[in-house]
């Protein structure tokens, strides 16, 4: 996986090369920042799903839900205090979703279910009425509706296969919004724009942006992380005025960083990498370990029991000789990645190397391994 990304770090690395060198790419401004004020809120419920198939809870080790469904039927003017009830088609579940902002009562939202018991799938369950709270313990949504599974759980007598998660699955428009949130949003007079990522560049180029496009000062930096929007004195509200803005295009500044994957194998250098003057040596060593266990058994009719007798060998061997290479100053990120290939390096020694040259101070970049 490791080589893959190298490959197609070259590839790109040739492709830069081969394009004219053009300005900083733009986006717009609302896909760098976000409103202070407008955002979702989570919302979580217990719930019971019913109709599955033979892989509910089981009541021994998810006494919760026989409990539960108990209340949901006397609820319903079902008496069943004192009956043994022992489904295997009912599970316990948390239901989980979001509130987006400005959501308006009737809207549907989508839900997310997650099973609490001993529940082997929520394959083919339905979810049964389920109050969603928020925070305040508020009943903000009512969710209800079959469940969509992406995972799979099959069993056989001697056999038995699953794939993904089968005790998760969703309800796409699964639930009703009953309560709004309160938020004029028109009243206000101020507004703040967060940064997603803050950088003093980034933060400095929307205050000049904004202001160009709406000739007087509207926007001010206030710190890398914050633009403030003065809106008074406007004749229009401040919804119109933001819906001007944030379609804005904006050049955002990147910081030169090298994000590192070890566990898929991913490896993304930024296109501001550079490096000093550094030596690179690299050898290959190979080190092989052999299990080749023997079995001793006793002479027959003898006392005595078979044992098994480990027996390892380890060898440790280099091949080819050292290579080292010299790397000139301030060099670019094409350069980086040509220079690496051309020792022959292979796919985890080329983090290795990445790694050392971050660790010596010749790596102007912001390192992360993950």
């Amino acid at each position: 996986m490791f080589r893959t990304a190298c490959l197609a770090l070259a590839a790109l690395s040739v492709l830069m090369l081969s394009l004219p060198q053009t300005a900083e790419a733009q986006t717009r401004i609302r896909d760098v920042v976000a409103v202070e004020g407008v955002r979702q809120n989570d919302l979580v419920g217990y719930g019971i799903v019913v109709g599955l198939n033979g892989t509910g809870d089981t009541v021994r080790n998810s006494p919760f839900t026989e409990d539960s469904l108990t209340h949901m039927l006397e609820r319903l003017g079902v008496n069943v205090q004192g009956e043994d009830i022992k489904p295997r088609n009912v599970a316990a579940v948390l239901v989980t979703a979001s509130l987006p902002p400005f959501a308006r009562n009737g809207s549907m939202i989508d839900v997310s279910v997650s099973s609490i018991g001993d529940a082997s799938s929520l394959q083919g369950g339905m979810l049964i009425l389920t109050p969603l709270k928020g925070a305040d313990n508020e009943v903000y949504a009512v969710a209800q509706g079959s469940i969509i599974v992406g995972g799979i759980d099959v069993r056989a007598q001697a056999a038995r296969e699953t794939r993904g998660t089968p005790t998760t699955g969703s309800i796409p428009n699964g639930a009703s919004i009953e309560r709004e949130v309160n938020y004029d949003f028109n009243r206000n007079r101020t507004l703040s724009l967060s940064l997603r990522s803050p950088d003093f560049t980034t933060a400095a180029r929307i205050e000049d942006t904004i202001n160009a496009a709406m000739g007087f000062r509207v926007a001010s930096m206030r710190d890398p992380g914050t633009v403030d929007l003065d809106l008074r004195g406007m004749s229009e509200s401040p919804a119109r005025v933001l819906a001007i803005i944030e379609n804005l295009p904006v050049a955002v500044a990147t910081p030169a960083r090298i994000v590192i994957d070890e566990k898929s194998g991913t490896i993304v250098l930024g296109e501001d990498v550079t490096i000093s003057r550094v030596a690179i040596a690299q050898g290959n060593i190979s080190i092989k370990v052999r299990e080749t266990p023997v079995a001793s058994q006793p002479n027959p009719f003898s006392p005595g029991e078979t044992m098994v007798l480990p027996r390892s060998d380890i060898q440790i061997t280099q091949t080819g000789s050292n290579n080292i290479a010299m790397l000139n100053p301030n060099v670019t990120l094409s350069q980086l990645v040509t220079g690496l290939n051309a020792l022959g390096v292979s796919p985890q020694e080329m983090a290795d190397i990445i790694r050392a040259m971050k660790t010596a101070g010749a790596l102007h970049a912001d390192l992360v391994i993950r």
